[in-house]
């Protein structure tokens, strides 16, 4: 089994995570690619001390890019949707 670490790589900081967390209450974050919704559930609660109520993932496809003459892919990456129970946060995401 991976470390909590190695499951939760970082947060995902975009205009539109910051609005589903003030607006539902749901968390982004880049996890790895061979992570399980339960090894996910348990590094989150490990690693926070919050109750994870939900959780979505996908696979967000790298997106190729032209450089010089040549065309290079980005590598594929899993992001990760938490949605935590009623009352709980997580105090890094909060700005005020």
């Amino acid at each position: 089994m991976k470390t909590i670490y190695e499951v939760i790589k970082r947060p995902v900081i975009s205009e539109k995570s910051a609005a589903l967390n003030e607006v539902a209450g749901r968390y982004v974050f880049e996890v790895a690619a061979e992570a399980s919704k339960p090894e996910i559930r348990h590094a989150i609660q490990q690693l926070f001390g919050v109750k994870v109520k939900k959780i979505h993932t996908m696979m967000m496809h790298g997106k190729t890019k032209r450089m010089a003459r040549s065309v290079v892919k980005k590598p594929n990456w899993k992001k990760a949707l938490i949605t935590l129970q009623a009352g709980q946060k997580i105090e890094i995401f909060q700005t005020k």
